[in-house]
């Protein structure tokens, strides 16, 4: 076995996770991710932990949204309730043959579902704000996500693994430092109250009023790399170009343009895909807001490889989220949907706070 996935699997268990002994662990990812899946395993049941594996099979998705009725598409199974409701952690396990299975599926059914699945959601996002079930989320190189970074599978394996074992030979130190690297950022935010974003095409300012920004430091994704926030839900005026594509489900909008009023989406194009676009705004009450705004920081994902994991912690970039904010911030946003849109801030692009620049060209100004 590739040593790098057994030092994933313990930096997972160990330090995003944190597994104690009597913890009840939901585990999830396709097949193909089924060498990690292996070692978190192992690693779960030498941390004291009780697993419990379900595998995704390639397709099924595809199969519910082709044949199943509306009252199927919104039935919940008992067991998958009990998992959110009552377990300690979760670990899900990317790792896709085909990213692009749902890429024919109707809109219209995709938010029919997410709509069916809000108060799942919403008990997910709430037992996370207040520490009852902690969660992490990681991807398995496969071949599928390799072509869409346009890179070999070997050299896909070099960008995974470099970006979440950034020191091979001490993992949890590495993530230790790095977070109190980024409690300094919070630490500056904290009070703040306006923030604006100048960029290409691009003029928006927001409230975060009141808001706590979270230091993403690799307990809820691996790798992280980003300091997030809630903005204050009608705060928000002006107008965003998204300089890359924004990938939900399976389905890439490019080009996607939004103008705000009063923290609403009152206009939005896409250069590909609109029809997407317009249909996920129009899900429920809360996808027209934004979510969540933040700063990404890890300087060792540099490209845009069409995978959020990675994308939306590209050093350089900020990037926002329609729909579902975190309830740990502030945000009182909610939604069943929560899309993350990115932006490339290294070639022009400014965030200025309470009337001080904090970020030019891709880099703090302010030394921290």
């Amino acid at each position: 076995m590739d040593i790098r996935i057994e030092k994933l699997a313990d930096l997972l268990v160990n330090y995003s996770v944190a597994i104690q002994p009597g913890d009840k662990v939901f585990i999830q990812g396709e097949p193909t991710a089924a060498p990690l899946i292996r070692a978190v395993y192992r690693k779960v049941l030498e941390a004291g932990g009780h697993p419990l594996v379900v595998p995704i099979l390639p397709g099924l998705d595809e199969l519910m949204y082709k044949y199943g009725s509306d009252e199927q598409l919104g039935f919940i199974p008992e067991p998958m309730q009990t998992i959110v409701e009552t377990y300690d952690a979760q670990i899900r396990i990317l790792g896709t043959e085909n990213t692009k299975s749902l890429s024919g599926v109707d809109p219209a059914r995709m938010a029919l579902q997410a709509r069916a699945h809000a108060p799942l959601f919403k008990t997910f996002m709430e037992r996370s704000a207040k520490g009852e079930l902690r969660w992490v989320g990681t991807l398995f190189p496969t071949n599928a996500h390799a072509q869409d970074a346009e890179m070999s599978l070997g050299e896909y394996e070099d960008f995974v693994y470099g970006a979440c074992l950034p020191d091979l030979d001490d993992p949890i130190g590495y993530w230790q430092r790095f977070s109190a690297w980024q409690q300094k950022i919070i630490a500056w935010l904290d009070g703040k109250e306006h923030v604006r974003i100048v960029g290409p095409e691009t003029e928006v300012e927001l409230s975060i009023a009141g808001r706590k920004f979270i230091n993403s430091d690799g307990h809820h994704n691996m790798p992280s790399g980003e300091v997030f926030t809630g903005p204050v839900e009608d705060s928000v005026e002006g107008h965003v170009y998204f300089s890359y594509p924004a990938i939900h489900r399976g389905r890439e909008v490019s080009g996607i343009r939004l103008w705000f009023e009063q923290g609403r989406v009152v206009k939005a194009t896409a250069e590909k895909n609109e029809e997407f676009l317009l249909e996920m705004l129009d899900t429920d009450a809360g996808s027209r807001y934004l979510g969540e705004f933040a700063i990404g920081t890890n300087t060792n994902i540099s490209r845009f490889t069409r995978q959020i994991l990675f994308d939306e912690k590209i050093g350089g970039s900020f990037h926002m989220a329609i729909g579902a904010g975190y309830p740990e911030t502030g945000s009182r946003n909610v939604s069943s949907i929560h899309w993350d849109m990115i932006c490339d801030m290294r070639h022009g692009g400014e965030i200025w706070v309470d009337g001080e620049l904090l970020y030019r060209d891709g880099d703090f100004v302010i030394e921290f």
